[in-house]
């Protein structure tokens, strides 16, 4: 019996796993998510030597796995769209990019799909897909509601209109990160949480942590929901909002169709998409004030009910009377798993450096960490190594506040 791709690539990382840290590094880069390994990935690419601090006792265990595993080109922004199109070259041409012959990242391509019942709704539908059309991606289409029922027949007849693009699809998070901090052949020193992290006389800075101390010529913080924390050790205040995200795994349901797209009721967010024998289920944007970050996330079974419960207005049984079914026969056996979200006031992530030279941030990508990190890695080695000026993600921006862009 052979073991899935993420453990394969894991065992084969043991031996650069180590609890010795080194006295010195060129860069340290904080947090072992998918963020912080394309980050290191990059940053080696570039020419740097990385070593990666991860406080939990495995890569890739605290946000990363919580996610949905999805990505998409269907964005309400031109960069962020660019981003993604970057992110899936990588991940499209992984072996040839990263230099690896492993196995493959479980990248399926059913779509993602949004699905309404309003017609104000289906007008606004149209207006982006013009939209995203002009920035070039044209693959996206607008279907009637009859059009999208002979492709997808579990929708509701209740809906009037979907917009769609089938190249969108899924992907295995965890074996993206651990693949990542492979082809970076970074250090990678788990259990090793900074307690304090300050800038040295003669340049640079100097990091405690409960394994001891190392020096760093420049630190990156991509420590996900604690990045925060971390960058207010050197008084540095970031604009991220912390919030609780939870999914609801469903792992076997015959109903679910295994080839269905994400499938996302546009009038009110709530979504779902194929996973093991069942789907994930998940409700819209993260609700409720910003908390304090936190590495066991306890779970919200009001969320469930909200979205699984068909007697609820905004159930997944609105646009896809199986889930109604299903409940109603108590098909549905259910666990949540929950994450958080690093919120910014534009929902667009944190990339370059902070009022402190040599101190970097990669974070603060408001749900979209999975899709759009694999090139933002990218643009931070680039900016450290000078080799771009600036982005359009960096701190220094002025915030527009925009809804949620969901899913």
């Amino acid at each position: 019996m052979s073991l899935p791709y993420s453990q394969v690539v894991l065992c084969q990382m043991v031996s650069k796993v180590s609890n010795v840290l080194p006295a010195g590094a060129e860069l340290v880069i904080i947090g072992a998510g998918v963020v912080g390994a394309s980050t290191a990935f990059w940053a080696a690419r570039a020419g740097l030597s990385p070593v990666v601090l991860e406080a939990r006792p495995a890569p890739a265990s605290l946000t990363t796995p919580a996610s949905t595993g999805a990505f998409r080109l269907q964005f309400d922004n031109q960069e962020e769209t660019e981003l993604v199109r970057e992110s899936l070259d990588l991940i499209f041409n992984f072996s040839e990019i990263t230099g690896q012959d492993s196995g493959p990242l479980a990248v399926r391509q059913p779509g993602y799909l949004w699905a309404t019942t309003s017609e104000e709704r289906a007008s606004e539908q149209r207006r982006l897909v013009a939209l995203q059309h002009s920035w070039g991606q044209t693959d996206i289409e607008v279907l009637s509601g009859d059009e999208a029922r002979r492709r997808f027949s579990y929708l509701s007849p209740d809906v009037l209109q979907v917009r769609y693009r089938a190249g969108d699809g899924f992907i295995d998070p965890r074996a993206l990160t651990l693949g990542l901090l492979r082809a970076s052949e970074a250090p990678l020193h788990t259990s090793c949480r900074v307690l304090t992290l300050h800038e040295l006389p003669s340049g640079g800075f100097e990091l405690d942590t409960n394994l001891g101390s190392i020096q760093a010529d420049q630190v990156v913080i991509a420590a996900g929901p604690f990045s925060g924390k971390l960058a207010g050790l050197m008084g540095v205040n970031l604009p991220i909002e912390v919030m609780s995200r939870h999914k609801v795994v469903v792992p076997d349901l015959w109903r679910v169709p295994a080839d269905a797209p994400m499938t996302i009721d546009d009038d009110t967010g709530v979504h779902w998409r194929p996973a093991l024998s069942g789907a994930y289920v998940l409700d819209a944007a993260p609700r409720g004030p910003g908390g304090e970050p936190e590495e066991d996330v306890p779970p919200d079974s009001r969320m469930v009910f909200a979205i699984l419960d068909p007697r609820s207005p905004e159930a997944a049984a609105r646009i896809t009377p199986f889930w109604g079914e299903a409940w109603r026969r108590g098909e549905i056996f259910w666990m949540v798993h929950s994450g958080q979200y690093m919120m910014t006031p534009d929902h667009r992530p944190l990339i370059g450096q902070t009022p402190i030279e040599g101190l970097w941030i990669n974070t603060g990508y408001s749900g979209h960490g999975i899709m759009c990190s694999p090139a933002a890695g990218r643009i931070l080695a680039d900016l450290i190594t000078s080799r771009l000026d600036d982005s359009p993600f960096a701190l220094h921006r002025t915030f527009v506040k925009r809804n949620f862009d969901q899913i």
